[in-house]
């Protein structure tokens, strides 16, 4: 009788619990089409076409619209999120990789990786109004949250460039560790969090002064260090934890983000390139280049809950309402 009771008090909490609203965009690069993915019920519900090679994703601030930088048409596409269909495009500059959405919501900084430049995009005209040159090979594009500053991580170089987002100007360069690949401001904005893939590090640095803070290195027993390569990043918006993609090891670290300490490892699928929280801070979703699929954690439960197939090659990942 009593376990009747538990059953029963179960399901009524669970009935009561309001459903996940999250919706999940996924890139995958060969299949040349964006996965939609249900937060509820954890199934594909949808798939975009776009152009060709799709990698980095971002959603408009009204989050009716979802960019999508299709390096091998040297555009953004504009994907309708109501029709989910593109809707127009962008001309982006030559194989651009990865932009950032300005926080007013009128601009994309897009890093194009064959002609080294960060393109500025003013999105009323749907055309780019700036060039800002940087090092070679340029991927990560992070924008402070007051909308004042600009960094950009620049692969062969081994560089950030931090730029002025009113002026359009280049300020500074800071050598890195080797091939960085995603840049992000904290949330205080005080910080700049640049990870390395070849070294398979996180280098935090002071925004201000350019100055390194901290170093984080990373182990995975059984892992040859080789294979820890630090790719993709997603700081949480409480400033309390920073979650890192670490390529062909395999798992996803999580760092506290004031002590610089390495809390957890997860496991999840082969190859994972970029990594996004759903809105409430309780979900991690991977896209994970060479499985095929996404894994979802779990960070109440700190472990992961389900691997969801998706297209060829997933790369980058957004959650929306």
């Amino acid at each position: 009788m009593q376990a009747l009771k538990c059953l029963a008090l179960t399901a009524m909490l669970f009935l009561a619990a309001p459903a996940r609203a999250d919706t999940i965009y996924v890139s995958n690069e060969q299949d040349n089409t964006i996965s939609v993915l249900d937060g509820a019920s954890l199934q594909v519900t949808a798939t975009i076409e776009v152009g060709r090679r799709p990698r980095g994703l971002a959603l408009s601030r009204d989050k009716r619209k979802l960019y999508v930088a299709v390096g091998d048409d040297n555009r953004i596409d504009i994907v309708d999120l109501a029709s989910r269909r593109v809707e127009g495009s962008i001309p982006s500059g030559s194989d651009p990789e990865f932009f950032a959405v300005h926080p007013d919501g009128k601009r994309l900084f897009v890093a194009n990786e064959d002609d080294n430049r960060i393109s500025v995009v003013d999105l009323s005209r749907n055309e780019i109004v700036q060039e800002v040159e940087v090092g070679v090979e340029p991927e990560g594009v992070g924008v402070s949250h007051d909308g004042r500053t600009v960094v950009a991580t620049s692969e062969t170089t081994s560089m950030i460039h931090v730029i002025d987002a009113q002026e359009l100007e280049l300020v500074d360069n800071v050598l890195v560790d080797t091939r960085p690949r995603s840049a992000q401001f904290s949330a205080d904005d005080r910080q700049i969090w640049v990870s390395s893939e070849l070294r398979g590090t996180v280098s935090i640095y002071d925004a201000a002064s350019r100055e390194l803070l901290s170093k984080v290195h990373f182990e995975v027993p059984g892992v040859s260090r080789e294979l820890i390569q630090a790719v993709g990043m997603q700081l949480s918006p409480d400033g309390s934890r920073a979650f890192v993609a670490l390529g062909p090891a395999n798992r996803v670290a999580e760092i506290d983000a004031k002590t610089f300490k390495v809390l957890h490892m997860y496991l999840v699928g082969q190859r994972v390139w970029h990594l996004d929280l759903s809105p409430d801070g309780k979900r991690l979703y991977t896209a994970n280049g060479n499985s095929n699929d996404v894994t979802v954690i779990d960070l109440e439960r700190r472990e992961p809950v389900k691997s969801i197939g998706v297209g060829r090659s997933p790369w980058g990942v957004v959650v929306g309402p």
